[in-house]
């Protein structure tokens, strides 16, 4: 076998780090700079990955690559995603703690640190080294095999939404995606010792609703009764006074029971009753954190506000963005029906913009494409407890869902608590032994008797 080292494998991440591809700041043109920057990191993947790239390779979007490798046959294609794009660092990154610079590619004690060695270069560089060590042994996929590295992920670029329309165009229906979304956790669940390879098989919807509030403005000294900005902020307050019914659905009923299967005393017991005990769950556990209650209902957070622009000048025009996370049973549109049902108030204009919906439930039980998942992970990571849950950020894999068979998020890097919270934050950084375990993954994944 040609299975590159974990150290290899470290080396290749850390200089595709040191290519800041960071994410784009709106739809329009790239400019010099970012331009230079990804296709310095197109070059890379090039020269690291020659097998992969000798293959059909096309330009999506901006800066996105959609690459084909043909398989024994094309019945059944495969398509594999992650991005290229990170999120950017302020300039006074020491300032923010980070403990080494983020675009260095450092690798120190073990860990490769920077910024996307999370999100989400880590898992397109275990993606992408466990195809090239199969090609080089003379390996064929079994199925066509497609290969969708977007380049806006961060920004909700189009990358992914063109490769989509690509696709159906050429009359390609994915049997089986696989995109970035939960990983290899510890400490993710109370009492659980151990590893959890958290995948997701659907995620929420998202959608941003823009509610605004017309005034007549005028001098600041002399204020009417109620102002623009005063009528918003209370719509804002009834909206966050009344959240979004809560409720459990199957999947994440199907994760309680698995985790529960591991944990003893009373909240083992409780957890391998969930099916049961739905309505219990529902009450309880909005207030135990804002995770769980984002497990259990449609979220609402509100993103940005905007008012007069000047101290001293009464607003013409308040306006409040909602950015809200749709949960999985429900839909955009009954969503944006509570908001109008709290708010209650026509001078408070409420339009929804961007919509998309909750993805559908990928199959799990005795599916191939998910059991092929469970043995790519026992495979990698032999003592982690496999189990399904809900996405509840977005990922470029949602535009792609509706059309496949089988969806699925997660990247095979291990990831502490720590870990999980320093993506999109200071300190990123990915051990280098969990980069060799990814490799592993894809491989066993992708040679999978499952797939065929």
């Amino acid at each position: 076998m040609t299975v590159p080292s974990a150290e290899a494998v470290a080396e290749h991440l850390a200089a595709l780090v040191r290519i800041p591809t960071v994410t784009p700041k709106d739809a329009g043109p790239h400019d010099a700079v970012t331009a230079a920057t990804f296709t310095a990191l197109h070059d890379a993947l090039r020269a690291f990955y020659p097998r992969v790239f000798a293959h059909e390779v096309e330009d999506i979007g901006r800066a996105g690559l959609l690459v084909r490798i043909p398989g024994a046959a094309a019945d059944r294609p495969v398509v594999l995603m992650a991005h290229q794009d990170v999120v950017p660092v302020p300039a006074d990154w020491e300032a923010e703690g980070w403990e080494h610079e983020p675009f260095a590619g450092a690798i120190v004690d073990g860990w490769v640190h920077g910024r996307g060695t999370l999100d989400d270069k880590g898992a397109l560089t275990v993606m992408l080294e466990a195809i090239e060590s199969l090609l080089a042994e003379g390996w064929t996929p079994a199925q066509d095999l497609h290969l969708l590295m977007g380049a806006d992920e961060e920004s909700y670029g189009d990358c992914a939404i063109t490769a989509a329309s690509v696709l159906t165009e050429r009359g390609i229906v994915p049997w089986m995606v696989l995109d970035e979304g939960g990983a290899v956790a510890t400490g993710a669940f109370p009492g659980l010792d151990g590893e959890a390879a958290v995948i997701g098989v659907s995620e929420k919807g998202i959608v941003d609703v823009r509610l605004t509030v017309e005034g007549l403005g005028g001098h600041a000294s002399t204020p009417p009764r109620e102002s623009a900005p005063g009528i918003l902020a209370n719509a804002l307050a009834r909206i966050e006074a009344h959240p979004h019914p809560a409720a459990v659905n199957d999947v994440s009923v199907e994760m309680l029971e698995l985790v529960g299967g591991r944990l003893r005393g009373p909240l083992g017991a409780l957890l391998r009753r969930a099916s049961s005990l739905r309505g219990v769950l529902a009450r309880v556990m909005p207030r135990l954190s804002p995770e769980l209650a984002a497990m259990v209902r449609t979220t609402v957070a509100i993103t940005q506000l905007e008012g007069s622009p000047a101290h001293n000048v009464l607003a013409t025009r308040a306006t409040a963005v909602l950015n809200m996370r749709i949960a999985v049973g429900s839909s955009v549109e009954e969503a944006v029906a509570h908001i109008r049902a709290v708010v209650k108030d026509g001078r408070v204009e409420i339009e929804p913009e961007l919509p998309s919906e909750p993805s559908p439930v990928s199959p799990r039980g005795d599916d191939a494409r998910w059991a092929a998942m469970l043995e790519a992970v026992g495979a990698s990571y032999p003592d982690a407890l496999a189990i399904p849950y809900v996405m509840l950020a977005a990922s470029d894999s949602r535009h792609l869902a509706p059309m496949s068979g089988a969806t699925y998020r997660f990247a095979p890097l291990r990831m502490a608590k720590a870990q999980r919270e320093a993506v999109h934050g200071p300190n990123e950084k990915v051990e280098v032994e969990s980069l060799g375990r990814g490799v592993a993954f894809y491989r066993a994944l992708l040679t999978s008797d499952r797939l065929t």
